[in-house]
């Protein structure tokens, strides 16, 4: 029997970036298998067309495809590089079939081309959507998301919440495969929750990958994320709390809830239907 080959453990010289934040944020077998089933819930049948907004490398999009052979996903991003290495890299797992019913473009999500509309349901995950810092600017764009979803279609956001996270701050988090994730609240101001948060990423060889990523937020409350949904238009929105593990840990599992607990640090679905 042949030794299997040891892979080399990665380096800030050799890693990629894009492929280091999905292992360490994404997890869209987790998320599709949530979006799925609540969509079911609320409506009683099972999804087939998504958009995904700011998709960035189309993980979530390309795991849509393989659910089922009826689905179709589309990607929106204003990054084409981004695009661009998810094709060559997500989009390559796919067969054929599969990646005939992918379609990631190079797109505004606040004017969602016309193959893209009229979509079951509508994503914008990882906070993404914190990137408009206005209530006008923000309730646009839910506006816009409402008017290019199906008749009874769905709108799924998520949110990090909780006392911590107004706070300047760094959290690290040793990933498999030989590297720490790092993510880094590195600015905030209250007076206009103006926030800049970085990931870096640290190897065992001592080198650092720094600024990795960077983006200039909003720091959006769950009470002005609902009132925008409400005010773009959507008549029933709900919040999903993660569960306790009894160890002071989530247990990956969300439920619809009216309050969630007050701790230090939150991560939230809401889904808002029309």
């Amino acid at each position: 029997m042949p030794t299997p080959r040891k892979v080399p453990l990665p380096t800030a010289r050799t890693a990629d970036r894009h492929d280091l934040y999905q292992r360490a944020v994404q997890s869209p077998e987790a998320e599709i298998d949530f979006v799925d089933s609540r969509f079911k819930a609320i409506r009683g049948r099972r999804a087939s067309t998504l958009r995904e907004d700011f998709c960035g490398t189309g993980y979530t999009s390309c795991e849509w495809v393989r659910r089922r052979a009826a689905n179709r996903a589309f990607g929106l991003d204003l990054d084409q590089p981004t695009i661009d290495w998810g094709l060559a890299h997500n989009a390559a797992g796919l067969t054929d079939e599969q990646r005939a019913r992918l379609h990631l473009m190079n797109a505004d999500v606040r004017t969602p081309p016309r193959e893209a509309r009229g979509v079951d349901i509508a994503l914008a995950m990882n906070f993404s959507y914190w990137i408009f810092k206005t209530r006008d600017d923000l309730r646009g764009y839910f506006s816009v998301v409402r008017r290019s979803l199906a008749p009874d279609g769905v709108f799924f956001l998520d949110l990090y919440a909780g006392y911590e996270a107004m706070k300047v701050t760094q959290e690290r988090r040793r990933i498999a495969g030989g590297f720490t994730y790092v993510w880094d609240q590195h600015a905030y101001n209250p007076v206009s929750a103006d926030m800049e948060c970085r990931i870096h990423f640290e190897f065992r060889d001592g080198t650092r990958l720094r600024n990795a990523f960077t983006y200039h937020w909003r720091l959006w409350t769950m009470p002005e994320v609902r009132e925008l949904l409400l005010e773009a238009g959507f008549k029933n929105v709900v919040t999903y709390c993660e569960g306790e593990n009894g160890n002071g840990g989530g247990d990956g599992r969300f439920r619809a809830a009216s309050r969630c607990p007050a701790d230090a640090g939150i991560i939230a679905y809401l889904s808002a239907a029309k």
